[in-house]
């Protein structure tokens, strides 16, 4: 660890928030996704809480401030706490999220109190334990980071040995019991992982923000993928990426480390909430104005259509007032149009060029196949699941069950 340090161009210190905030980033990812995806994210945050008492605990038991003896205890009491929200829940009484909340406030009640009754002795040996609820990256040591990154390794190892039964558990527990795999076993397992991303973190955000950092690179690798194996290595590297970024930050703007990662993590999780492609909020938004648009442009060229079929043809005027539309709605239709090469004018007079005319036949054409599918379409045996598209009816469901289709309209036996 000591030759890693000396390998980052910064100082000693810096280097080492560094390297913990890495180590916090990828196991947080990791672990953390198995809680995300169970919808019990929350949990998290109990046990991040629980791990104060657990750290109190085990200085009274032990009199010292070493690092792995409080892991240890954090990592002990966090695990009675998840077995006690399950005993909880398992009453058939106390829906899971009030069992959560009373197993957080019960606990990290418990660890204030403690904290106090423990800073009333005036012992300087228990001074520096509230670093474990608010965080205190500038503490962290070498020794502190070797069993941050024990753990870190021990527990990505677990996950990728046991990655198939883990996946079979996480998204049909009831299938994985069919099967014979150890439900309760796995339940275990993953609630394990969690008490040990906790154990790496809580030391760098403390007990307050852990389950941050637990939930948001799931949430931003969410937006990215479907498949649970990329899934998992994109939320070790958002980790990561946080983990560097914040404390980066942190160090320069001289301000606390932990609060910094997570405002960062923030950060990354809004942006690819709204920004990833295909799925980000402004990608579905950009979807929907174009569609919106499309189905006004179309329906200008029937209404022009429509119009110069009635008598000559209109003027922009003419048209909205026609049409019922908007002015302003029907001059951004005809400009679109204007560019496609879908209409000819005379003056003020519009009226549809040849491929506009062509577009709109075709568009009548494919409204009334639809219409027909509507009509008919349940007399038609499909075999399969697949989703008729009402812009291209024929295209989906393909040509023999369209001109069944058809012989079903016209009054045929469509054989």
């Amino acid at each position: 660890m000591d030759r890693l340090i000396e390998l980052i161009p910064l100082s000693y210190t810096d280097s080492v928030v560094l390297v913990g905030a890495v180590i916090l980033g990828v196991a947080a990812g990791v672990l953390g996704a198995f809680a995300v995806l169970r919808q019990r994210s929350l949990v998290g945050d109990a046990l991040s809480h629980a791990a104060l008492p657990g750290v109190c605990i085990a200085f009274v038991a032990t009199g010292a401030k070493d690092a792995t003896t409080l892991a240890v205890g954090a990592a002990i009491v966090g695990i009675f706490a998840a077995g006690l929200i399950l005993a909880i829940e398992r009453t058939g009484r106390i829906r899971p999220d009030a069992a959560i909340g009373v197993v957080l406030t019960g606990f990290f009640s418990l660890g204030i109190v403690m904290l106090t009754f423990l800073g009333n002795f005036n012992n300087a040996s228990q001074a520096g334990l509230d670093v474990y609820l608010f965080g205190q990256a500038a503490g962290l040591l070498v020794s502190d980071l070797t069993v941050m990154g024990i753990l870190c390794v021990v527990s990505l190892g677990l996950v990728a040995l046991a990655f198939r039964p883990l996946k079979t558990a996480l998204f049909d527990l009831s299938f994985a019991g069919s099967i014979g795999l150890p439900v309760r076993l796995l339940e275990l397992a993953m609630t394990a992982m969690l008490v040990i991303a906790i154990v790496i973190g809580v030391r760098t955000v403390g007990a307050i923000l852990m389950v941050a950092m637990l939930i948001v690179p799931t949430v931003a690798a969410r937006q990215l993928t479907n498949r649970l194996p990329t899934l998992l290595v994109v939320a070790g590297l958002t980790g990561a990426v946080v983990g560097t970024a914040g404390s980066l930050i942190s160090t320069g703007a001289d301000v606390p480390t932990g609060p910094v990662i997570v405002l960062v993590g923030f950060v990354v999780a809004m942006a690819a909430i709204l920004f990833a492609p295909g799925r980000g909020v402004a990608w579905k938004a950009r979807r929907v104005m174009a569609e919106r648009r499309r189905a006004l442009n179309e329906g200008v060229m029937i209404d022009l259509e429509t119009a110069v079929h009635s008598g000559a043809p209109p003027t922009a005027g003419q048209l909205a007032s026609l049409s019922g539309r908007p002015a302003a709605s029907v001059k951004r239709a005809l400009r679109d149009l204007d560019r496609a090469g879908a209409l000819r004018r005379d003056g003020e007079r519009i009226y549809l060029s040849e491929s506009g005319a062509a577009a709109v036949h075709a568009l009548l054409d494919r409204r009334e196949l639809w219409s027909k599918w509507l009509e008919y379409g349940w007399r038609v045996d499909l075999p399969d699941a697949r989703e008729p598209d009402p812009r291209d009816l024929r295209g989906s469901i393909g040509d023999e069950l369209t001109d069944e289709l058809l012989a079903l309209s016209k009054g045929g036996t469509g054989e």
